[in-house]
């Protein structure tokens, strides 16, 4: 066994200090394998059975803070046609670790810069990876990049895919929170759908040009959202 666990949260890996922790559905190997390919989609996933498993809504938040992971992504006119996006990524709440390790899928990142570290005796850039020694109570992260999240799809329609998120250790989910700003004014596009849908426990803000969503839940979670050029019927 090795000394790092492992918690998956949207379109990146986080390795800890601890426990082996398998996702849902998928084993460790299968996620790791997906990180190191060139498809943008993880297995298994699809709008059909982005609720499928043990995906629970909490209907209130814990009592006691757990880990958010929030990310402001950046649509711009360049990004329909290279599916760049800009990035910044904030984590609360982390989980207290002597080593961690947040892995990006090999290939989307780049231009990855960390951009405030509290409560983490030290921080570094590594390749397409940040890594973390000694993540105490309290600790905040945030970091900024361009990832490659767009995908062009047919008569002017784009997909944006973004999970699995999950919380996971030993063989237990752990409830946490993700939080999501996207803001795609200027490019044209229109939102089409959102999966899952506003539920309680996922709550979404759609606004002309952009979209919010804020999700408290338990299991393994992925979103997919599909936009329109206004122009193209």
């Amino acid at each position: 066994m090795n000394s790092y666990g492992k918690i998956f949260l949207a379109g990146l890996l986080l390795l800890v200090g601890g426990g082996p922790a398998t996702g849902q559905q998928l084993s460790q190997e299968e996620l790791e394998r997906w990180f190191e390919s060139d498809d943008p989609h993880p297995p298994a996933s699809s709008a059909a059975n982005v609720n499928e498993g043990n995906l629970v809504f909490l209907r209130q938040p814990p009592g006691k803070p757990v880990h958010h992971h929030h990310n402001k992504l950046v649509i711009s006119e360049l990004s329909l046609a290279t599916g760049w996006v800009r990035l910044q990524q904030c984590h609360d709440n982390m989980d207290e670790f002597s080593r961690v390790q947040i892995l990006f899928k090999k290939g989307r990142i780049r231009d990855l810069a960390i951009t405030r570290a509290d409560n983490i005796s030290e921080s570094w850039v590594e390749d397409n990876s940040v890594q973390l020694r000694d993540v105490r109570a309290g600790a905040r992260l945030c970091v900024s990049g361009w990832t490659r999240a767009l995908q062009s799809r047919e008569n002017g329609r784009f997909t944006m895919h973004n999970g699995p998120f999950m919380r996971k250790f030993l063989d237990g989910y752990y409830p946490m929170r993700v939080s999501m700003d996207i803001d795609y004014s200027g490019t044209g596009l229109q939102l089409v759908s959102v999966s899952p849908q506003q539920q309680t426990g996922f709550d979404v803000d759609q606004r002309r040009d952009g979209i919010s969503f804020n999700a408290w839940f338990e299991g393994r979670l992925n979103t997919e959202l599909m936009f329109r050029l206004a122009a193209v019927n």
